[in-house]
């Protein structure tokens, strides 16, 4: 396979048809290496517009959906970011590109110590990969950029809080078989505003929070 090839094909078909267009983050998606940190068994699905199985049940999102997260979120270099779900690590590490620092928080020990280590070899020196339940918050620490890498039935009020003013939260919302994913904005310490962005259905995160059940 002509991994270059491939990558601009990626990019091409996939990510700029995807509303995806700002020229830093299509040149982040050829610097931050997708085959990297594709467990071995699936490196030739690397660059195929599809979810890619990890251990526990987990999945990669497919590569627009990383990409557009990205382009949605508008990251400075100056921020901090906190991370629900940190997977192989690729996310964190185009988290890492454009952020100041990247706490990535992940349940699984095995995902854990695979993202660490791809983050290491890649050399994403600013990340910090943590093992942890952060389905409804993490910590007291307030962040610019949250992103949840998978979906909740609802979203915990602890992640709103947890942004600063001028912060922004990517959360995908839902239940099967439709999900939205969405950024909300911090406008001052009441107010929150929300764009929905697409629709989709990826895994919920490990430990959710499920909404009340329905009774007659």
């Amino acid at each position: 396979m002509n991994i270059e090839k491939a990558r601009f094909n990626m990019i091409e078909q996939q990510i700029r048809p995807w509303d995806v267009l700002s020229p830093d983050v299509l040149d982040m998606l050829v610097v931050v290496k997708r085959e990297e940190f594709v467990p071995d068994a699936y490196k030739s699905l690397a660059f195929v517009d599809t979810e890619i199985p990890l251990p526990g049940g987990e999945s990669m999102f497919a590569p627009k959906m990383e990409a557009r997260i990205i382009e949605e979120l508008k990251i400075k270099k100056h921020e901090s970011v906190l991370e629900i779900g940190a997977g192989t690590g690729y996310m964190a590490a185009l988290l890492a590109h454009k952020a100041r620092h990247v706490t990535t928080v992940e349940i699984n020990p095995e995902l854990k110590a695979m993202a660490q280590k791809n983050l290491s070899a890649f050399g994403s020196a600013n990340v910090e990969v943590v093992q942890g339940n952060g389905a409804q918050g993490w910590g007291d620490e307030q962040y610019d950029v949250i992103v949840i890498s998978g979906s909740l039935p609802v979203l915990p009020e602890k992640f709103l809080q947890q942004l600063k003013v001028g912060g922004r939260l990517f959360s995908i919302v839902g239940v099967p078989p439709v999900m939205t994913a969405q950024v909300t904005t911090r406008k001052s310490d009441s107010a929150y505003d929300t764009v929905k962005v697409f629709e989709t259905n990826v895994n919920p995160l490990r430990e959710a929070i499920l909404p009340p059940a329905f009774t007659f």
